[in-house]
């Protein structure tokens, strides 16, 4: 379907691919995997004709192509379903479907809108999603909006699809009904590029696996005839050892409960604990609450019902300011707008939170406020160029721990982590983990919320498991397995007391 070689390609001096190349045949679902910053989206760039390349060849179905826009790579059949969303949110489902290819009556310009309609809901039918194409797009969950997107690929009849990150923010049943649609549309003879953090995915989906590293091309394996490990010292130049990091502390008093925590319909009688020194998971679906519950206790939205103790203290907790004086950090789960301000650099990120240590008499000391930079940086292992590095120039790996390191700078007794390790290489994963682990062996209670299932399972001490705003299971370590969890993530037999 599509070869590139010798694709080589440098932004002001700095070469970021190098005598790359990179096939995909017909009908196959090819992954290409890297760490950040490996050049995996500036390849595809220059493939959808985004970026020029200094040096190589593109070729399509045969024929070799100099793609001057992302225009021209579609009309070649090449489609691209990007990790952040391109839904405009005040579009009804059909508009943002047909969006730049409207239908209409003649030259007039009326729009044929019940058309439209019907075959928006005929094409997102065939992706098993029953919508009402009327509906504005911002009453649709992440995880459907995202399934539009892909809806809007596949009615453009391409003949390449380029998924960039596509279940960051889908549910368990929204990604399988996914895998389904993809494999149908394989056996068709449409080809797939598959880019995702996730080893699980990539192994159950894909036929073969394209690594690079450092903007340079390693190899190409069939899936059937790899391991994990072997793609892990492929991507990372070196092996990682164990997956997760080995727990050797105590866990100590109960530093926050809750009991009987509800909002409105969001969530009801909510009650669990976290100890000191301890990692407590939180799985579920996608709209199970999971979040609402921690931005209830963290102050985001004030909780309807129940109670907060810290330290066997009740308190009351009215906005995220008031959290954070009682020593609670929160890692949201989109870093990009709710955890970092991307215009900003690095220290100034990393400052945000900390106005407290690094001022004076309302003035910000600069001393200060670069002994937190430096002591944050080498702390978590954060690679930029210097402190005035802008935060949206790093990769997903490195923008995270910046995150991180807003919160470590308050030296925090609890933590919430919403994701922590979302749309992360592997090897910047492991790091994170490590991080992980070490806080909790520094005393840190630690709520870890997170939707891949091995995550949980290997860093977690218990495990909640959320149903539909009900607290289904409180599992400890010794309980957890994927289908135990599972079982209780889709409503079965619900076995702790409201």
């Amino acid at each position: 379907m599509i070869a590139m070689s010798g694709i080589t390609k440098s932004f002001n001096g700095n070469k970021v691919l190098e005598d790359v190349r990179f096939e995909v045949a017909k009908g196959e679902i090819h992954a290409l995997m890297g760490e950040n910053g490996a050049g995996k989206s500036t390849l595809m760039k220059i493939l959808t004709g985004i970026y020029t390349r200094d040096a190589g060849e593109v070729w399509v179905k045969g024929k070799k192509v100099e793609f001057k826009n992302a225009k021209e790579a579609e009309e070649a059949g090449i489609a691209v379903i990007h990790q952040e969303l391109n839904i405009l949110p005040d579009l009804t489902v059909a508009e943002n479907f047909y969006l730049g290819s409207e239908m209409t009556i003649g030259k007039s310009g009326i729009l044929k809108t019940k058309e439209m309609n019907r075959k928006a809901e005929e094409i997102l039918a065939k992706l098993g999603l029953q919508i009402d194409a009327r509906t504005v797009a911002r009453e649709l969950s992440v995880g459907k909006q995202q399934i539009i997107e892909i809806a809007k690929a596949v009615s453009s009849n391409a003949e390449l699809i380029i998924m960039d990150e596509p279940t960051a923010a889908l549910t368990d049943r929204e990604i399988e009904t996914l895998f389904e649609t993809v494999r149908t549309l394989q056996a068709e003879g449409v080809s797939f590029v598959y880019i995702s953090h996730r080893m699980e995915e990539i192994f159950s989906m894909c036929d073969r696996i394209t690594i690079l590293r450092d903007g340079q091309y390693v190899g190409v394996k069939r899936i059937k005839e790899t391991t994990f490990e072997e793609i892990v010292q492929m991507m990372v130049g070196r092996e990682l050892g164990e997956r997760f990091p080995k727990r050797t502390h105590a866990i100590g008093d109960v530093k926050l409960k809750v009991e009987g925590l509800g909002r409105d319909e969001l969530f009801k009688h909510v009650s669990f604990d976290v100890r000191k020194g301890e990692i407590l998971g939180i799985a579920g679906l996608m709209g199970a609450g999971r979040t609402e519950v921690i931005q209830s206790i963290f102050g985001f939205k004030k909780p309807t019902a129940g109670e907060i103790f810290i330290d066997g203290k009740k308190v009351v907790i009215s906005n995220p300011l008031q959290a954070k004086k009682l020593g609670i950090g929160y890692v949201t789960e989109d870093r990009k707008s709710e955890g970092l301000i991307l215009d900003f650099s690095v220290q100034d990120n990393m400052s945000l939170t900390n106005f407290d240590r690094i001022s004076k008499s309302g003035f910000i000391q600069r001393t200060k406020e670069s002994a937190l930079y430096h002591t944050m940086s080498k702390r978590l292992g954060v690679r930029t160029s210097g402190p005035e590095q802008i935060v949206k120039s790093l990769s997903g790996g490195n923008q995270q721990k910046v995150v991180i390191a807003k919160w470590l700078g308050i030296e925090p007794d609890i933590l919430f982590l919403d994701e922590p390790t979302r749309g992360v290489d592997v090897g910047a994963k492991k790091e994170i983990y490590s991080i992980i682990n070490e806080l909790a062996e520094r005393g840190v209670a630690i709520v870890m919320i997170s939707s891949e299932l091995p995550e949980v399972i290997g860093m977690a001490d218990r495990v909640l498991v959320m149903h539909e705003g009900q607290l289904m299971a409180d599992l400890p370590k010794e309980e957890m397995t994927q289908e135990r969890i599972m079982h209780f993530a889709t409503g079965g037999d619900k076995v702790v007391q409201n």
